[in-house]
């Protein structure tokens, strides 16, 4: 019967129509790219650019073109095969292995939740002076309510995320056109493209050396909740008979796919990668350019009142919110994604998000009784994604190689090559953060 049914004649191929056709599969990377903006990065960003002004604008452009290809892996994946990455590392390790990765890569999502959950506190601390406590309890409120978006399908909720990026992307475009003329634009363009380790300025003694802040901006770049997020929501553009019909027919299907997914990611992340790049920026033109130490987000946000006036405070606080809010909201999906994938059950996400809310908040009460900072808990967070990122880019690295399950989609060797090289890298600078963060000391750390 199906072969009576005349075909649409096909559409010219014009700029428009080529933009029409890829505009359905725009907003999965959207989602990922959140990742690329929690505060742990607000962190590492401001503190490289109030210390070392522009120079380390390079780490930024080689730390996004590893998580492009790591991203672009994770999308094929999750593609080809029809699975998440939970779901392949359930079907394709034995028991015992897999059930030990779960455990390693939730330790590690609790840890980047409560550096996003803590974030999205400060927002709200600094913009409506709410203590730190119940401005947490406000953001899990928050958070519910935007999880409570997915009820009415996945495309709303997405379309509230990529909102919630826009946000933070016009709030850095108004702080840098803000900054205006006290932004050395030559000095930009010298620090994204030439690699430099400068030595630290005489105000800022008490700050680490360029090679650690510029290993925990490479080494903290991918996340592994980012890896598993990226395999999963991809699939709300894949129609199921990529993975029921014989290699043929929906294979042109799945290589459409794919490439539209490079693209998706190449827009995505790029976007986070100029934002991040703002970050450094901003800082560099206020904070180092009138030889200000930050040690903080709540003493950086401070600080930008007399340098910049009014307004900029308030949009800071306002960007830190939302890039808080989102992270939150998409690690708790994927970390749904992983429960479900690991376990082969399905779980609620509101349950999730409930549960995986506690330590967060157990640990911004005991905050002002202990004496932490944000700055201490981001590191911690960040040492907890150093320990787990190996368990989780081996994996992909291994599954997007094999033929058996990605059929003529298995990476070509020149592929295979890069995303070996990246995978060395990212796993070198972890185990040398973690080392640093332990006492031990890097070449070239006291310069």
């Amino acid at each position: 019967m199906q072969q009576d049914i005349a075909l649409a004649p096909e559409r010219p191929q014009t700029i428009w129509n080529r933009l029409r056709a890829f505009a359905p599969y725009l907003g999965p990377a959207f989602l990922v790219s959140v990742g690329y903006m929690d505060p742990g990065n607000w962190g590492t960003n401001i503190a490289g650019g109030a210390t070392f002004g522009y120079a380390l604008l390079w780490v930024l452009l080689l730390s996004n073109v590893m998580a492009l290809i790591l991203q672009m892996l994770a999308a094929k994946l999750g593609i080809v095969t029809g699975r998440t990455l939970a779901e392949n590392c359930r079907d394709q390790f034995s028991t015992p292995a897999a059930i030990s990765l779960w455990i390693v890569v939730e330790i590690a999502m609790l840890a980047t939740d409560m550096a996003e959950f803590l974030g999205a506190a400060l927002g709200f601390k600094i913009l409506f002076h709410i203590p730190l406590f119940p401005a947490a309890l406000i953001t899990g409120v928050i958070v519910f309510l935007v999880l409570a978006i997915y009820r009415y399908g996945f495309r709303a909720f997405e379309g509230m995320v990529v909102a919630m990026v826009a946000v933070v992307g016009v709030c850095y475009a108004i702080e840098i056109s803000t900054a205006g003329t006290l932004i050395h634009w030559a000095q930009v363009l010298h620090g994204v493209f030439v690699p430099t380790l400068p030595a630290k300025p005489s105000f800022a003694l008490g700050s680490d050396a360029s090679i650690v802040v510029a290993i925990g901006m490479l080494g903290a770049t991918v996340m592994p909740h980012n890896l598993f997020l990226h395999s999963g929501v991809i699939k709300t553009r894949v129609g199921m008979e990529n993975n029921v019909d014989t290699p043929g027919q929906a294979d042109v299907h799945t290589r459409k796919i794919v490439r539209f997914s490079v693209l998706d990611s190449l827009l995505a992340l790029n976007i986070a990668w100029l934002i991040n790049s703002a970050m450094i920026i901003l800082a560099a033109a206020t904070f180092f350019r009138h030889h200000i130490e930050v040690t903080s987000l709540e003493q950086a946000h401070a600080t930008l009142k007399p340098l910049l006036g009014a307004a900029a405070p308030t949009v800071f606080g306002i960007a830190l919110l939302a890039a808080g809010i989102s992270s939150s909201v998409t690690g708790t999906l994927a970390g749904q994604m992983v429960m479900e994938g690991f376990l082969r059950r399905e779980f609620s996400v509101m349950l999730r998000r409930g549960l995986t809310m506690v330590p967060a908040l157990i640990v911004i009460y005991l905050m002002p009784r202990t004496g932490w900072g944000d700055t201490q808990i981001l590191v911690i967070s960040q040492v907890c994604l150093s320990l787990a990122l190996p368990f989780v880019v081996i994996p992909l690295l291994m599954f997007t190689r094999r033929k058996d399950l990605m059929r003529e989609h298995a990476n070509k060797p020149f592929t295979n090559f890069i995303a070996t090289v990246c995978v060395t890298i990212i796993i070198a600078l972890n185990v040398l953060l973690i080392w640093h963060t332990f006492g031990g000391a890097l070449p070239f750390s006291q310069g």
